[in-house]
């Protein structure tokens, strides 16, 4: 016999917007779990909130018309639940090594939802965390952490104490089984709006995200689908699949569908509101706005049959796979891939030696990568896709087929006398490189290239070559072209 949903105000929620309903919301999820299941419902209102607790057997539902607003620790009293201790933090960033500091959070549910229509507004999160001497996204990091002093280790470990009462994510769910998240926006998440790590069986469908940092990050997990979304982050990736070793232990990401989903890099808040701004042009890191889907950077574990297909890429960058940490990258497919006002390198396929991990963590590789109809418009000049392997470990077998290119053009004469380096521990982007020496493809160390129905074009004269391979083996070319504009 199906439960009768419990409705938050009968647990003496106001949503007035004013008064705290913290603990009239995890009161209902108690009542909904103690009852061996049911729905908790945040009808129409505005629910404001420190950190929710979600356990095992509960839905929450948001209806039309409910906004779930995250509380300011300096404008209303009260805080966020601290961030849990992690002996496992060293390796990956402050956010994605704790869980319980976010709005909504879990760990070690099972069977449980969040679904819509209703909207989460993070505008109390903070997307910041505690800083460090070594700074992780420009891979400062030594290649190896043996032999740091003890206080050398104190300053890499973050302060937990700095983000005392601060939340910094939308949703955190950690070791959770068979959970679905559909139908509802986000709205500013904070550091991520979704942060998944160690789920099996996660469904995330028909979401709406404009948020400040990262939207989707999907961490050590198995079986999961991502359809029908749409993410919206200038500053950060949209979707982006990492395995870090923030659970203490190498764990794959395997078997992920992403499909049907739309990315982008509009101003903040304009995807929301349909006007699709394109004032802001640079993401924090200083390359052009992000908005992209990415496999990497945290790459402990592996990177197993992973599909990517029918997405669109708006004002954003291209599309990477990228392992630095040791972990394997194989049989991914992508295809019915569209992409337009590309900020960077349409296609950027990266093994690099960063070592971020224990000592004697190797080089990874990367293998089997089929993409197949992916047609990029208006791309930066700057920089080519690039196919980028290391001297001894090349990228292997990868398969471009049924591809068009469309580059602004104009790039530099000087551009094609480059010789980058391969610089094999620093931080994956394609503008690492600098200006490509190509400026269509640029492939260098790979073992195994078939280049099908590849069609390369430029709206302006750009003296670069349009493909440049450098230590490449078995190389296939049929059906190439290179089109410029007059």
């Amino acid at each position: 016999m199906s439960r009768a949903p419990l409705d938050v105000r009968a647990f003496g929620a106001k949503g007035d917007g004013a008064a705290l309903d913290t603990d009239a919301i995890n009161a209902a999820i108690q009542a909904a779990h103690a009852a061996g299941g049911g729905e908790v419902v945040l009808p129409a209102g505005r629910w404001l909130s420190f950190s929710t607790r979600l356990l095992s057997g509960v839905v929450l539902r948001l209806d039309e018309g409910c906004v779930l607003e995250a509380a300011e620790p300096t404008r209303h009293p009260g805080a966020y639940d601290p961030p849990e201790p992690n002996p496992f933090d060293l390796y990956q960033d402050f956010g994605h090594s704790h869980w319980r500091n976010s709005l909504i959070w879990g760990d070690g549910v099972e069977d449980v939802a969040i679904v819509g229509p209703g909207m989460i507004d993070g505008v109390g999160l903070t997307r910041e965390g505690p800083g460090s001497r070594w700074t992780r996204q420009a891979g400062e990091f030594p290649v190896s952490m043996a032999g740091l002093s003890a206080e050398e280790m104190a300053i890499l470990v973050p302060d937990l104490e700095a983000m005392a009462g601060q939340g910094n994510k939308a949703i955190a769910l950690k070791n959770a089984r068979r959970v679905r998240l559909e139908g509802f926006t986000i709205w500013r998440g904070g550091h991520f709006a979704v942060l998944a790590t160690g789920c099996d069986h996660l469904m995330i469908r028909g979401l709406r995200i404009d948020t400040n940092r990262d939207g989707l990050d999907i961490d050590c997990c198995r079986d999961v689908t991502i359809a029908d979304c749409r993410v919206n982050t200038p500053n950060d990736d949209a979707i982006v699949l990492k395995s870090s070793l923030a659970l203490g232990e190498v764990r794959s990401t395997e078997r992920v569908e992403i499909t049907r989903c739309h990315v982008s890099g509009f101003d903040l808040g304009t995807m929301l509101d349909g006007t699709e701004g394109r004032t802001q042009q640079l993401a924090p890191d200083q390359d052009r706005v992000t908005g992209r889907i990415k496999l990497g950077t945290e790459s402990n574990g592996d990177f197993r049959h992973i599909a990517i297909r029918d997405c669109v890429f708006t004002r954003s960058r291209g599309l990477a796979l990228e392992t630095v940490d040791g972990g394997t990258i194989e049989d991914v497919t992508i295809r019915d891939i569209v992409m337009d006002e590309v900020t960077t390198a349409p296609l950027f396929l990266r093994l690099g030696d960063r070592a971020r991990g224990p000592a004697g963590t190797r080089r990874g590789a990367m293998r089997r990568i089929g993409v197949r109809n992916l047609a990029a418009h208006n791309i930066l000049p700057d920089y080519a896709a690039t196919i980028a392997g290391l001297e001894g470990d090349p990228i292997e077998d990868v398969a471009l087929t049924d591809i068009r290119l469309v580059y602004a053009g104009g790039g530099e004469a000087a551009w094609a006398r480059r010789l980058p380096e391969d610089m094999a521990q620093a931080y994956p982007e394609p503008s690492m490189f600098g200006p490509t020496p190509a400026h269509g493809l640029w492939a260098r160390h790979v073992d195994g290239l078939v280049l099908d129905n590849v069609r390369i074009e430029t709206l302006r004269p750009d003296p670069r070559p349009p493909i440049l391979l450098q230590s490449a083996r078995r190389v296939t070319l049929d059906g190439l072209d290179a089109v410029e504009e007059a």
